[in-house]
């Protein structure tokens, strides 16, 4: 991976724990997703156009066939997929249970598909070893373990944390779906990152809105509470997002893919002081871990 395809994945970890965080505390829904999908295609609007026409942008929008309009839906709909169960996960348990072991499972996936369906070539193995190591120690550890077996914790606690399983792994699923659909959009297909991203969006407002129309009153107090937290990552998760797709173009995807785990170590630090959610000193090893690996992935 070059240096810089390198410190574009790192600049786009730190923005994607920052919104991470920030979803997490709005603790929103449907209407959340929606209100933040609206505000994505008004802020990002003349980006959005500038991406859609033919040049240096990529393939415009016009030159579209079945093949990319199929693989750009089905990516808005396990996007959409995606963030509703997240926010679910962080209704249900803590960030730091759900966050890691979502985006620990998400990069696995995807560089098995990577090798499988772009024919890629991992040679970075033990970086994985040392990846996963520092996903288990972010999650909890030895204290998650006994948690699971019931041996620490009240039934509370213990039913938060499977919770918390549960939804990072359906989620980190979800993210290895999408991750290698816009991966064979913009490196196959040589689609625009941008307007990948965007027209997911514009998408997802048309599968959302006839629910919150239906319940107008509810939808509008949503809005009212979690307006400011839809905004921050509005303008936070696109271009995250976006900095990943780019690398993607300029460096395999199963490196890129698991490279993006350094999130999680912003995600530690950030949930573990802001949040108050606790065993810092295990997160900050699993930390460690993590660098470890990435930097392993970067020099492979």
């Amino acid at each position: 991976m070059s240096a810089f395809a390198f410190a574009l994945v790192i600049v786009a970890a730190l923005l994607h724990a920052v919104w991470n965080l920030v979803a997490k505390h709005a603790g929103g829904d449907n209407r959340f997703v929606l209100l933040t999908a609206v505000m994505i295609v008004v802020v990002w609007l003349p980006v959005g156009v500038w991406a859609a026409m033919p040049g240096e942008a990529g393939q415009g929008i016009a030159a579209w066939g079945p093949l990319e309009w199929g693989l750009v839906l089905a990516s808005g709909v396990t996007h959409l997929v995606y963030f509703t169960t997240l926010l679910r996960g962080y209704r249900a348990s803590d960030l730091t249970v759900v966050y890691p072991v979502a985006r620990g499972t998400g990069p696995l996936l995807t560089s098995v598909f990577a090798v499988l369906v772009l024919g890629e070539t991992l040679s970075s193995l033990g970086a994985l070893g040392v990846l996963g190591a520092g996903v288990f120690l972010i999650a909890g550890g030895p204290g998650l373990v006994k948690s699971l077996l019931g041996h620490a914790g009240d039934a509370a606690q213990r039913a938060r944390v499977r919770a918390g399983l549960l939804y990072g792994l359906v989620t980190g699923g979800l993210i290895g779906g999408y991750t290698v659909i816009d991966g064979y959009l913009v490196k196959v297909l040589l689609i625009s990152p941008i307007l990948v991203d965007y027209i997911g969006n514009l998408l997802r407002i048309g599968f959302l809105l006839p629910s919150a129309l239906r319940n107008r009153a509810h939808t509008w107090e949503a809005w009212r509470r979690q307006w400011r937290h839809a905004l921050l990552v509005a303008v936070i998760s696109p271009l995250a997002y976006v900095l990943v797709l780019y690398a993607a173009r300029m460096a395999p995807l199963s490196h890129v893919a698991p490279a993006r785990e350094v999130s999680m170590l912003f995600a530690a630090l950030l949930g573990g002081r802001l949040l108050g959610e606790g065993d810092r000193l295990l997160r900050l090893a699993g930390a460690a871990c993590i660098g470890l690996g990435v930097a392993a992935l970067a020099l492979g």
